[in-house]
């Protein structure tokens, strides 16, 4: 029952039968190993399809990123073109933004305001005598409203400062705050202001 292998080394039957566990223990570790390799495979397949996936959706976000900053631009210009300074308000009353002429009369920046309560403000413009018109235009009970008040510009020097208010409309025509346009009556509002 000797088997003799080349070399004259000689196997009996338990090595033979330890070397066939062994073969049969290989060839399972050999498919375990071939179907965790499938696994992977499926896997690295999922994971490009999902980067695809993402690179795709970035570059959407890079378009719509740019066509935003242009949009951005676009109103920047509108508003800057305007000769009075201009405020636009949620319908919480809240500040959402405050054009560089707001900022030239009262010396408050956009980033010192936006976000906060117009009506909390400590600036020279008389806000209670406008509240009415501005809550009216905010809520869409009025179309647009005209007023003019007395105020006080950075400088602690009065002017007269007529506002124009009118609705925030979004889509369907929904009221989402209102427009303030400021416009001083007097000429050294704008001088010597910057």
């Amino acid at each position: 029952d000797t088997v003799i292998i080349s070399a004259g080394y000689r196997i009996g039957p338990v090595e033979i039968e330890e070397l066939q566990s062994t073969n049969e223990e290989l060839e399972t570790t050999n498919e375990e190993l071939q179907s965790t390799v499938e696994e992977l495979e499926t896997t690295n397949e999922e994971l490009h399809s999902t980067n695809e996936q993402l690179h795709a959706i970035n570059s959407e976000l890079e378009n719509r990123t740019a066509e935003l900053n242009d949009v951005n631009s676009f109103l920047e210009s509108i508003i800057s073109s305007f000769e009075g300074g201009v405020i636009v308000l949620d319908t919480d009353l809240n500040v959402r933004l405050w054009s560089d002429r707001v900022v030239q009369l009262w010396g408050l920046r956009s980033d010192e305001v936006e976000g906060g309560s117009f009506f909390g403000l400590d600036i020279g413009l008389p806000t209670e005598e406008l509240a009415p018109a501005v809550r009216g235009c905010a809520k869409g009970i009025d179309s647009r409203c005209s007023l003019t008040v007395t105020a006080t510009d950075r400088r602690g020097r009065t002017f007269e400062c007529a506002i124009s208010c009118v609705p925030l409309t979004g889509a369907e025509e929904t009221v989402r705050g209102a427009i303030l346009v400021v416009q001083p009556r007097t000429e050294f509002a704008w001088q010597d202001q910057d």
